[in-house]
């Protein structure tokens, strides 16, 4: 059987004045449309991205369950609470 991988990928920002945020990106279902060449619209029902590759090889950004490419599946991005809240001076 072969292994299958969930990519979730956490994104930091520079430090700034305002303190910093961590970003979770995680990729959702299929959004290719697979009878364009037909003037249709058929999706294949992917419902989430999974790596067939490790982390750094060209398999990392192919599907594993529908063979599309990464940018294929919707992105999701989920900011964490870690934002500070800037002080205001009167």
């Amino acid at each position: 059987m072969k292994k299958r991988q969930i990519v979730v990928r956490k994104e930091g920002s520079r430090r700034c004045s305002s303190g910093s945020a961590v970003r979770t990106v995680r990729y959702a279902e299929c959004q290719k449309n697979h009878a364009a060449s037909l003037g249709g619209y058929a999706v294949d029902g992917c419902r989430e991205f999974m790596a067939s590759g490790e982390e750094g090889t060209s398999g990392a950004l192919t599907c594993a369950a529908c063979g599309c490419h990464r940018n294929f599946h919707r992105k999701e991005v989920e900011s964490s609470a870690a934002e500070a809240v800037s002080e205001s001076s009167s």
